[in-house]
């Protein structure tokens, strides 16, 4: 039985590409199958039950893409890592409202499905998901001809997690005097792609070129992934009381902190305290960027803010520690006017 049309495929869309795409996606795809997951890659929806043990079990879902950071992937044929920065910055921000990751479904769309590339992707996604814990249950490769180049693609997706309805984490519960937490970024994550490739000039620039400053070429410093918090932040969650959690992503600091404290509370924060990361140095010097306009468009090194109140710092950081991060405190919680007070 015919399963192609060559009328279809004269049009720009091969199906039988797409077909040996899942084949090869398969492997990648069942690292990251849990005790929950129901249905096996193939079919119309991913199936999942729902973890025993929550009195009140709530689902907590958020969608994001790798933004055109995956003009790097184009421009220096690497496409492995992108899937791990699109799992990234759903999860992080799920984490956020104190919810485990359940499962993760991904969207490919792209000029022309090269079976390997999209394979490529795929692998990078299923390294995401082990790495948060979570299930690659289905997704959608969409060909795209004519209204994508066939080196083009773009990649997003999005993640469901579950926290028992107790613990969800408010703002509400951060008061004056609870201290911040700054746990490093792996670099610039997936957000302010479009100011990185101005100041550089990606399209022209010799990504390969070593840049002294940090210790490896310039492309291998911007397509660094998304770094994943789920594993460390779970285990804080486990242990003591978390306030609240900001997840720095696109619009820095000053967007993203203040959607972690109530009205009425300001974030202080030392400029000197934050560990600044050399790509980041090195974007303000090449672009002319003034400190203020860095610090609201990228993490300068901190991907991740709990906080908690002062008497569990120590404890907090020795948690954090343990599951392999350099987490350090950052500054403080004051009376006022609801923001970020960068001093």
């Amino acid at each position: 039985m015919k399963n192609f049309s060559d009328s279809y495929k004269a049009a720009g869309v091969d199906v039988t590409a797409g077909y040996k795409a899942v084949e090869l996606m398969k492997a990648s795809v069942a690292r990251t199958m849990t005790e929950h997951v129901l249905s096996g890659l193939g079919g119309f929806g991913g199936l999942i039950a729902l973890p025993t043990g929550y009195e009140e079990p709530v689902l907590v879902s958020g969608t994001d893409g790798c933004g055109t950071k995956v003009k790097l992937g184009y421009l220096m044929d690497k496409h492995d890592t992108l899937g791990i920065d699109c799992v990234a910055m759903c999860v992080n921000d799920i984490i956020c409202g104190g919810a485990k990751p359940l499962f993760f479904l991904d969207y490919i769309a792209i000029g022309k499905n090269y079976p390997e590339k999209v394979a490529a992707l795929v692998s990078g996604v299923a390294e995401g998901c082990v790495q948060a814990g979570c299930a690659l249950i289905g997704g959608e490769t969409a060909e795209h001809p004519g209204l994508m180049k066939e080196e083009e693609y773009d990649l997003a997706g999005f993640a469901v997690g579950i926290v028992d309805k107790k613990n969800i984490l408010s703002n509400d519960n951060v008061n004056a005097g609870d201290v911040l937490i700054a746990i490093p970024s792996s670099g610039v994550h997936s957000n302010g792609f479009s100011l990185v490739r101005k100041v550089f000039d990606v399209e022209n620039a010799d990504l390969n070129k070593y840049e002294e400053s940090l210790g490896k070429t310039l492309g291998e410093a911007l397509i660094t992934p998304t770094k994943i918090y789920v594993k460390p932040v779970l285990a804080l969650l486990d242990e003591i009381k978390v306030k609240s959690i900001a997840h720095i992503t696109g619009g820095g600091f000053y967007e993203n902190i203040p959607r972690a404290l109530p009205k009425g509370k300001k974030a202080v924060i030392q400029q000197d305290s934050v560990r600044i990361l050399p790509i980041f140095k090195l974007i303000a010097e090449r672009g002319g960027i003034p400190m203020p306009d860095m610090f609201s468009t990228f993490n300068m090194g901190v991907g991740m803010i709990t906080i908690v109140a002062k008497e569990d710092v120590e404890k907090a950081l020795e948690i954090l520690k343990a599951n392999g991060e350099d987490a350090y405190v950052i500054g403080h919680v004051e009376d006022g006017e609801h923001g970020i007070e960068l001093c």
